[in-house]
């Protein structure tokens, strides 16, 4: 990566991390100056009472320098302790905005983009990275570390720089010391180099496991996990499973840290050597009447923390740039765009519900795939009616059904609202006219109101009706703390776990609290058994009224009551019509599916 890259990469971060929270900022900016700065108080003034006192100064001299070394101090880490507290209030407003934005982008995607298995994974390395210290968290440790350690080595340089003018100190000693701390920075460059590539090395190693590790504890510190480990005695192999996962991240790390150990052991070394040789030039100087007392006291201070902010600054700024690596990869995924033609035309509102929706020779493949999904579909309804879309798994159903909201646009041909291609849409107002139950919906672990209206805030006695509607009256009675009851344990500890059906009612009233045109039920109720489904779809095309409904079943029963049915097959519509006019086509795929799936229902 060129240095200029590293410039551009580095600057987007701090411009980031002042937009998550400037007061945030801007006390870690003053407040590591501070505190780099509070050491030399004590450091000048002692060498100025140590002069004093060995001149037999007065006592009210005596006694200012005191003062101002005591009294300074007091006074900045006072202001450091409130910037510091200051920091501290604004670190959360910091980290909900990391937080926030990172899951902003998610919501800001393509749908293709959420369901592409690199951007998953991709998603899921930058955060255990960031888990793991990189990314924008490394650089709010690395933020303050620059500031310090620069300012430290500009207060170093203020108090020492009169050391290289003394005219007790031979030229060679001062060339030696200079070659000293040149040494002493190439061996920091080299060590800190090194150890950022042992690190890489070491992060990519064991990228995969952290990985695999993180889905693990995942599932065994997920309470509902707990039937499965037991009944199927899982505990042993779970625990070696780990044990194995864990070995190989120590062994990864104890090699990554004694080949760190060399160049940490020759760096070391060489300052040590150059303390001693500071020592051995100060003295020198001091028997020569070079040199006083007390400053001596100080250049040894200031020089050996010279070295130390020298040090620290190489440190902090290869680090840097072997954080911007990550930073590149956690820039990438905010950077994945959004092809999604947003549109602009209003969906024109109409009291007499002639509304068309077509479907024009529509062919799909997902990304990265070169399978078709569906081909040449071609399929007109009006809204208000009742469609079934039946066939057997895999058929494309539910393709069907993500391209009509949306969630995808179509690889050939065109989807049309009133002859209109819905493309021309605006975006967010075409989604909003659809209420779907997809098969894979997820409650939150809420209260049972949030969950019906997807909202912090809602309408109880409208979400009272929506459940009684979809069937969860009944069982809202025995809720102990009625809509403001919380589903599952994960937040609240008297949560209530609900069954596989109730959850299926009250994502059904979900759909009905959003009093959309459209209500879509993408196979909700695959896990019930056949009659209930066909009760439930049978209930739910009452409750639709006048809305156009969309039912969506591999089980043909369940959606013969509707007036049109098209059935998939291979990714195409191979037939059109009602119940009766598609079972009395002995040789369609509709008779084939259901006399398969009748034998399983008689004796």
């Amino acid at each position: 990566m060129k240095f200029s890259e590293h410039i551009k990469i580095y600057t987007r971060a701090v411009k980031m991390l002042f937009s998550f929270s400037r007061a945030y900022a801007w006390c870690t900016l003053l407040g590591s100056m501070i505190a780099a700065i509070i050491p030399y108080v004590p450091i000048y003034f002692s060498a100025r009472l140590i002069d004093a006192l060995y001149e037999r100064a007065p006592l009210p001299t005596l006694l200012l320098y005191a003062a101002l070394t005591v009294g300074l101090v007091f006074l900045l880490q006072l202001l450091n302790t409130y910037i510091s507290s200051r920091r501290s209030i604004a670190s959360g407003q910091m980290y909900r905005g990391e937080n926030w934005t990172f899951s902003e982008k998610a919501m800001q995607m393509a749908y293709e983009s959420i369901e592409d298995r690199e951007v998953s994974l991709l998603r899921e390395r930058i955060r255990i990275e960031s888990q793991t210290g990189y990314n924008l968290y490394f650089l709010y440790n690395s933020f303050h570390s620059l500031v310090f350690d620069a300012t430290n080595l500009l207060a170093a340089l203020t108090l020492s720089i009169s050391f290289f003018a003394l005219p007790g100190i031979r030229l060679y000693m001062k060339l030696l010391f200079v070659l000293g701390v040149a040494l002493t920075v190439a061996c920091n460059i080299w060590a800190t180099k090194r150890n950022v590539k042992l690190n890489h090395r070491f992060n990519d190693e064991v990228v995969k496991s952290n990985l695999i590790l993180d889905k693990f504890y995942q599932y065994v510190e997920d309470y509902s996990s707990g039937k499965d480990i037991r009944l199927y005695g899982m505990a042993d192999t779970l625990a070696d499973f780990a044990v194995r996962e864990d070995d190989f991240f120590c062994r990864a790390m104890i090699r990554k840290n004694v080949r760190a150990f060399s160049a940490l052991l020759l760096t070391t070394v060489v300052q040590h050597v150059l303390r001693f040789g500071t020592y051995a030039i100060l003295i020198y100087a001091a028997l020569a009447g070079g040199v006083t007392v007390g400053s001596i006291a100080q250049y040894v201070s200031a020089l050996f923390m010279m070295l130390g902010g020298i040090s620290g600054l190489i440190s902090a700024a290869q680090t840097i740039f072997e954080n911007n690596k990550y930073l590149a990869r956690y820039f990438s995924y905010h950077d994945i765009p959004n092809h999604m033609y947003q549109g602009s035309l209003t969906v024109e509102k109409r009291d007499d519900n002639e509304y068309y929706v077509e479907f024009r020779d529509v062919s799909f493949k997902y990304p990265n795939s070169d399978a078709w999904a569906l081909r040449h579909v071609n399929l007109k309804f009006r809204v208000g009616e009742k469609l079934a879309v039946v066939g057997m798994n895999g058929s494309g159903k539910t393709t069907f059904i993500k391209l009509m909201c949306r969630l995808y646009d179509p690889t050939e041909g065109e989807i049309l609202l009133n002859g209109v291609n819905i493309k021309k849409y605006d975006y967010d107002e075409y989604m909003s006219i659809f209420s779907v139950v997809f098969q894979d919906f997820r409650l939150l672990s809420f209260n049972l109101g949030q969950n019906v209206a997807a909202s912090a805030d809602y309408d109880g006695e409208r979400v009272k009706r929506c459940l009684e509607q979809a069937g969860f009256g009944e069982r809202l009675t025995t809720m102990p703390d009625g809509l403001e009851t919380h589903l599952y344990r994960d937040i609240a500890q008297n949560g209530v776990e609900i069954s596989g059906g109730e959850a299926q009612k009250i994502a059904l009233a979900r759909a009905l609290y959003k009093d959309a045109p459209f209500i879509i039920l993408d196979e909700p109720t695959a896990a019930l058994d056949p009659i209930s489904e066909y009760e439930v779809y049978s209930k739910f095309n009452e409750i639709a009224g006048e809305k156009t409904a969309i039912y969506i079943s591999h089980r043909l029963a369940s959606c013969r009551f509707c007036a049109k049915i098209a059935v998939f097959d291979h990714g195409g519509i191979v037939q059109t019509g009602s119940h009766n006019q598609l079972i009395s086509d002995p040789s369609g795929k509709y008779h084939e599916l259901w006399h398969a799936q009748a034998q399983y229902y008689t004796e």
